[in-house]
């Protein structure tokens, strides 16, 4: 181990410590002193003697100016003699008060806490042990001592705090007061059954005078004072000395003042920092202050110490306030005084004492003055390292260090609870050590528990550490679980009813716990996937500091219990033990105890929040007074949630005038409030900020319920949800006009969620009887918090958007209502990132509102245009939903062009397109007998309107990989308006306006524009369904122009133009028919019409040879006709086997199924096996008639083999249409025999 600096420079430093900056925190005004006090920092590492301990002292605080020289008196100067300064004020000694008797000064009760508010960064963390520096010595000479030891012990966090507990003064006090009466009790019948008042002998106050007078000798020089005998007051034979009088229990005053010092309002900024500082200055600095100033006297809670000192006894870190006189002088700079009796040596007590008293004041010389009955002998000067080892008083230094670690250890491991108070307690003459739970006695027996006078200095402390760690800017949350307990403990110490004066410490505690919890933050996982404890790091667990060899009970007594520790919670059998190296081994930590709470998902994290708010709001209202307050609302009555349904829905004027008027209030240019709240608050009081913060609190909390439940699907609980929040923030908007940009932004935020609700309950409104229930449903801390919010205000303001409406078009109305009202408060807001953010995304959701509302009119169109088919004329109904449609849809898109959202956008110019087609279907024209006529211009005008949004849909996409599936949608919606106007026209041909070679320019135009949109290659889902329309478009042109060829005559051009066209959109169709399998009938008919194509040709051709060519090409057609034949038999076999398996069942009979899934029409079927018969009956006998002609004049072998072939199959065929009972599956399977047999 290194040794120190030179002590020379002990002094020195200690004197620039009084002088220089320092970093402890800044005293009120109150405790300042016309001496002047300065902070100041100092450090010094001392290693003493052999024995090697280690001492550092960091001076804090010192109020007394730099070291003066003390004066040498005079050989036979007589102290009994007072002089002439005696009694009055001198910088250099401090507080006449505290230093007029010197360093004999008893301990104020609450001396500890005054350190403690003072230097509150250093409670909780970083120091064990705050005391009175007599406190500390009377711990540490235990061993030594026969005296008794009572000390009152306070756990605050990891610190320890320390006041002597004057048994006797508190006795006096109890038998004036009549409190305290079972810990007097309790004393007699476990420690002094014969307890009566001990009285000061005569010599105690003729050395506390002497002393008295010698150090003023010291500081004055004037060794010739006034030889004026005083006569030293001689306490009367009752008198018992009361130096500080034991406080009583803390009473309700009389009038207790309800407002503190008053907040600034302006704009109330919500940010995490702000609200705390707002918190930690709730409970004003004015009212504690007031408090500690009220009590100085009474309760002792005053830090009127000269000098704070922290001090590190070897691992040890101690806050201690000493009053030792220091003077300058000699060799050092910096000494300590001491008067001794020349007839009494110093013995070992007295040696630790001075030994300590300058360890922790960092003084390096002990002078010390010898006198005989008041007559100064002489002085002699002693190193502080050379006192352990004076004649008659040497003791080992390392025994001391021992005796500190074990008392240390034992109470920490025995003082656990934070807000209890623990009482030490060694009787005079005992070696026994007793430590007891005085909290604990106190509940059990049937005074008040508030008789405590440590309650209230405790609970302000707990409140005050709390409040320090809450303010730290960077706070690391293992300590959250820390605060949480303090703050707990800090409330259970105080009661609302007996102590009002204190309510405000208690709303704002239950505020700052509320605080705690992160309400919207996902649960933590670890790398195996399991959740970690929430709002925690993963490193706060302090299990692995304890020792396998610790006692987890916290119990150090040994042997048997005597029946007199029954009530002791700790005891050491022996103050020997303590003086046994590691006897009560610790770590020196308090273990924790106190982890924040793991929740198991955000509702219940959310509801303790709550319950903490409104443990807050209840605070808060009751120390409201007025006159004309509001009765008291029973709980236990739930207030009623009101259904709308179309009969309350007042219209879409109303609820844009009840809007209108929420903008107006919530509006950034109003004037500040200044007259009372509905509940009597005042503006800029304590009440009036905690209530704004608790209530903004609140309103968060069930905005994340809200969410939780809306993820859920649980959309009548999150609708509830997020009415108790609007609620909570309409009570809010009455109690503070300028709403800062933070609120406007969580408004909007809750208004876009109540529209997401309001969608999502109108498309699911099959279970609005489930939502009814989950809506309906109301905890009684819910209605307790709403209790609250309508002291302020009736909660009405955005009723309009939070109600369950059974109307699905106003439903929907609201939820677009919402998002539009979202957008302007946006609007108002600074341009941040998150704000701009927010702000896409309610553009977003107000555009897919207006989609959504603006389908469901074009559905209502639809559901009117369809149950009127068969009425003639459009009805105004029909025309006003559309216009609403088409303006919803019109300010839809604008919305999604505005965040340039082409996807959207172009989903919204689809729907559009839609509704044009609907309008053209609506304007169908229809006959005298109510049947389809032409196809009319109007039709024409909206199908092209129609047409011209889908264009603009892809040109808003740009491109097909910008967003596949919403390209090919469009495509496919392009491609069947054009086959839609190409069909019409196709068959309901206006000839009446236009000639048919345009009638059939423009349908083959709209064919081909819509086959340019149908994308047949692709693989999708969509494959089957182009392929199809593909063919389907084929057969209509290549039916067209095999019409046009029919009845064209005379151009030969216009003929072989139209026959081309035909055969190869014949084809073309064939081909794509191949491709489906669903589509056989649609196969066989376009043969058909291929067959009758040739038919058509041959009956136009002369010769023989052209006609018996053409007749072959006729019967390919035919026989390739295979497959859509091989598909009907495959079919007609399947139901033909469920019929028959329908049969064998009794229960079904008679109710043979039918293929419902089969997409075929057994009627068309048999048509088409009908026409197919005939042709190819047909074909055969007119290719056996030209093949025996040419027989008789050729012969050729192949034509024979050809013909008997074709007779065969001839003979076959008229036998099987001639039998009328055979099937159509057995008609089926004869032509594919027949085809089987053709092509061979």
């Amino acid at each position: 181990m290194e040794a120190s600096e030179p002590r020379e420079c002990t002094a020195a430093a200690a004197a620039a410590a009084a002088t220089g900056d320092g970093g402890s925190p800044p005293r009120t005004t109150a405790d300042m002193r016309d001496g002047g006090r300065e902070d100041g920092d100092f450090k010094q590492v001392s290693i003493l003697g052999d024995n090697e301990v280690k001492s550092t002292a960091v001076v804090k605080y010192s109020a007394v100016p730099p070291p003066a020289a003390y004066a040498r008196l005079q050989e036979k100067t007589d102290l009994k003699l007072p002089p002439a300064n005696w009694l009055r004020g001198i910088s250099q000694l401090g507080q006449t008060g505290a230093t007029s008797l010197g360093t004999s000064r008893k301990s104020k009760p609450f001396s500890s806490f005054g350190m403690a508010y003072d230097f509150i960064d250093c409670i909780g963390n970083d120091v064990d042990v705050v005391s009175d520096s007599e406190n500390i010595k009377k711990l540490l000479k235990i061993p030594y001592s026969k005296s008794h030891v009572s000390m009152g012990v306070h756990r605050i966090g990891r610190t320890l705090l320390l006041d002597e507990l004057d048994i006797q003064e508190l006795f006096v006090t109890s038998s004036q007061t009549g409190d305290w009466n079972w810990l007097k009790e309790l004393y007699q019948r476990l420690v002094d059954p014969k307890w009566q008042r001990k009285k000061k002998s005569r010599e105690h106050f003729y050395q506390k005078a002497i002393l008295s007078k010698f150090l003023y000798y010291s500081i004055n020089g004037d060794c010739a004072a006034e030889a004026v005998p005083t006569p030293i007051v001689q306490p009367e034979e009752n008198q018992i000395e009361v130096e500080e009088s034991w406080p009583a229990p803390l009473r309700t005053p009389a009038s207790v003042p309800e407002d503190g010092n008053p907040q600034e309002q302006g704009n109330v900024p919500l940010g995490a920092t702000y609200v705390l500082e707002q918190v930690a200055s709730t409970p004003n600095e004015q009212n504690l202050i007031t408090f500690l100033n009220e009590g100085e006297n009474s309760q002792g809670l005053k830090n009127d110490f000269v000098r704070n000192i922290l001090w590190t006894f070897e691992d040890i870190h101690m806050l201690v306030g000493s009053n030792m006189p220091i003077f300058g002088g000699g060799k050092y700079p910096a000494v300590s005084l001491r008067l001794r009796d020349s007839n009494k040596p110093i013995n070992i007590l007295t040696g630790i004492d001075y030994w300590l008293d300058n360890l922790m004041c960092n003084v390096p010389e002990l002078v010390m003055c010898f006198h005989v009955n008041g007559i100064v002998q002489r002085y002699e000067m002693i190193k502080t390292e050379d006192i352990p080892n004076l004649d008659n008083s040497s003791f080992s230094t390392k025994v001391v260090k021992d005796i500190a670690q074990n008392i240390l250890s034992f109470l920490k491991a025995n003082c656990t609870k934070e807000g209890h108070t623990y009482w030490l307690f060694k009787a005079s003459g005992s070696d026994i050590v007793k430590l007891y739970d005085l909290t604990t006695l106190c509940e059990e027996t049937s005074e008040d528990k508030y008789q405590n006078p440590f309650s209230m200095p405790v609970a302000i402390l707990l409140y005050k550490v709390a409040s320090n760690m809450m303010m730290k800017k960077v706070q690391n949350r293992k300590h959250y679980g820390i605060i949480r307990m303090l703050l707990l403990n800090c409330i259970k110490l105080l009661d609302k009813e007996r102590h009002p004066q204190f309510v405000q410490f208690i709303a704002s505690a239950n505020y700052m716990i509320s605080e705690l919890f992160q309400l919207n933050e996902p649960p933590k996982q670890d790398e195996n996937g399991s959740t970690l404890n929430e709002n925690s790091d993963d490193s706060y667990s302090e299990d692995e500091d304890i020792p396998e060899d610790s006692d987890d009970n916290g119990s150090f007594s040994n042997g048997s219990d005597p029946s007199d520790d029954n009530k002791a919670i700790a005891v050491i059998r022996s103050v020997g033990e303590l003086s046994v190296p590691e006897k009560y081994k610790s770590t020196h930590q308090i273990r924790p105890s106190c982890a924040f709470p793991v929740c198991r998902d955000t509702e219940e994290r959310c509801r303790v929040v709550l319950n903490y708010v409104l443990e807050g709001l209840k605070a808060v209202d009751g120390s409201i007074k007025k006159e004309s307050d509001l009765p008291a609302a029973d709980p236990s009555i739930p207030i009623p949630l009101k259904y709308a349904d179309e009969s309350e829905c007042t219209g879409h004027e109303t609820l844009q005038k009840q809007i209108a008027l929420f903008l107006d209030k919530v509006g950034p240019v109003h004037a500040t409030i200044k007259l009372p709240s509905q509940s009597g608050m005042i503006p800029n009081t304590w009440q009036y900020q905690m209530k704004l913060n608790l209530i903004f609190k609140a309103s968060r909390a069930y905005f994340v319920l809200s969410d939780a439940a809306n993820a859920l699907q649980k959309y009548g609980r999150s609708l509830r949800y997020i009415k108790l929040a609007l609620q909570s923030l309409d009570a809010y908007c009455c109690l503070i006009n300028n709403l800062s940009p933070e609120v406007l932004f969580f408004l909007s935020q809750c208004l876009t969620l109540n529209g997401d609700i309001q969608l999502m309950l109108a498309q699911n409104a099959s279970n609005r009887a489930a939502y009814q229930e989950e809506y309906s449903y109301q905890s009684r801390e819910d209605q307790e918090i709403l209790h609250s919010l309508h002291r302020e205000s009736s909660c009405q303001a955005l009723s309009w958007a939070t109600e369950l409406y059974l109307d699905l078009e106003y439903q929907l109305s609201v939820s677009c209502k919402c998002y539009e009202a979202a957008n302007e408060l946006l609007r108002s807001c600074e341009r941040k990132v998150n704000v701009v953010e927010q702000h896409t995304q309610v553009l977003k959701r107000l555009g897919n509102s207006r989609n959504e509302v603006g389908v469901f009119y074009m559905n209502q169109s639809a559901a009117i245009q369809t149950e009127g088919t068969g009425s003639k004329g459009i009805t105004a109904l029909e025309q006003e939903l559309w216009k609403k449609s088409f303006s919803y849809f019109e300010k839809g898109i604008q919305d999604f062009e505005t965040i340039e959202d082409e996807t959207n956008a172009a989903l919204l110019l689809c729907n559009t397109g839609r509704l044009m087609r609907l309008c053209a279907q609506a304007h169908a024209t229809t006959g005298t007998n109510l049947k389809r006529g032409e196809f009319s211009p109007e039709e024409a005008l909206y199908y092209n309107k129609a047409v011209d949004y889908y264009l603009r849909a892809m040109r808003s996409l740009t491109r097909w990989e910008k967003h596949p599936a919403v390209w090919d949608s469009v495509k496919w919606e392009l491609s069947t308006t054009y086959f839609t106007m190409a069909t019409l026209e196709q068959d309901y041909a206006p000839l009446s306006r236009k000639a048919q070679e345009q009638i059939e320019r423009e349908v083959a135009d709209f064919m081909m524009k819509s086959l340019k949109y149908c994308d047949t290659h692709t693989e999708s889902a969509r494959q089957p369904l182009c392929q199809y329309r593909a063919a389907t478009i084929h057969h209509r042109l290549a039916s067209m122009y095999h019409n046009s060829l029919r009845n064209q005559v005379g151009d030969d051009h216009f003929r072989k133009q139209y026959r081309s066209l035909a055969d190869l959109h014949y084809n073309k169709a064939v081909k794509l028919f191949h491709l489906l399998k669903d589509a056989p009938c649609e196969l066989l008919r376009v043969q058909l019409e291929r067959v009758a194509f040739s038919e058509f040709q041959m009956a136009n051709q002369n010769s023989n040879a052209s006609k018996l060519k053409t007749l072959s090409s006729a019967l390919d057609i035919i026989i390739n006709s295979e497959y859509p034949f091989q598909l009907i038999q495959s079919e007609l076999a399947c139901v033909q086997a469920q019929i028959q398996q329908s049969d064998c069942h009794e229960h079904r009979e008679g109710n043979a199924p039918e293929n419902d899934s089969s997409t075929f029409n057994e009627e068309e079927i048999l048509k088409l096996v009908n026409m197919f018969e005939t042709r190819l009956t047909f074909l055969l006998f007119q290719l056996i008639k030209l093949l025996t002609t040419k027989r008789k004049s050729s012969g050729i072998i192949d034509d024979q083999m050809a013909l008997k072939n074709y007779k065969y199959a001839y003979s076959t065929l008229l036998r099987a249409t001639a039998d009328k009972d055979t099937s159509l599956l057995q008609r089926v399977e004869v032509i594919l025999s027949l085809l089987k047999q053709l092509s061979s």
